[in-house]
């Protein structure tokens, strides 16, 4: 393994990189698309419902906001098919992959507020206001603990962890890993 190549590092072009990344971004987008799809339905049935001219002011905001929100998630989730199909074949895999990711940090942002609005409406029409304010604040919590708050945790802690193991075997940046190959992770 050249000295370049830091250990456990793939060996790949840019390209093939970026392709992999590409890959893997869709593959979590569809997960995600899924959850907001069914969202969004459920949303859409709630207007037609028989007890929905009851609701007040307030909670008729929540739900058109959550609505809002639930359709600028999917907006946000399916842009990167388009900007991959507006650029195929351009030269652009790099571009788009580094769009592509940003657009759905963004949509992650906005599903969980998406997410926050609906809880809120449901626990507000079955509880009453104070206990729907509550659920709604306990989903964004668990919603950025677990979509970010985890990760950077993870990021850190395996970051920390590459540092000492490498430090630990002796080598220092650059170094050659002691067993000469290593799988990509």
């Amino acid at each position: 393994m050249p000295d370049d190549i830091p250990e456990g590092a793939r060996r790949e072009t840019e390209l093939e990189r970026a392709d992999r990344n590409f890959v893997e971004l869709l593959q979590e987008l569809r997960v995600v698309q899924t959850g907001v799809q069914i969202l969004f339905a459920f949303l859409l049935t709630l207007a037609f419902q028989a007890r929905f001219p009851t609701l007040d002011p307030f909670q008729r905001g929540t739900y058109v906001t959550a609505l809002v929100l639930a359709v600028i998630a999917a907006a946000l989730f399916t842009a990167p098919a388009a900007v991959h199909r507006a650029l195929f074949r351009r030269g652009a895999k790099r571009e788009v992959v580094s769009v592509s990711s940003r657009l759905a940090g963004i949509g992650l942002t906005v599903l969980s507020l998406a997410l926050t609005s609906a809880v809120l409406l449901v626990v507000d029409v079955v509880y009453g206001t104070p206990a729907g304010i509550a659920a709604g604040a306990l989903t964004l919590l668990v919603c950025t603990g677990l979509w970010w708050l985890l990760p950077a945790l993870m990021g850190r802690r395996g970051t920390e962890a590459g540092t000492e193991g490498t430090r630990a075997r002796g080598h220092g940046r650059g170094a050659p890993p002691a067993d000469g190959g290593g799988s990509g992770g």
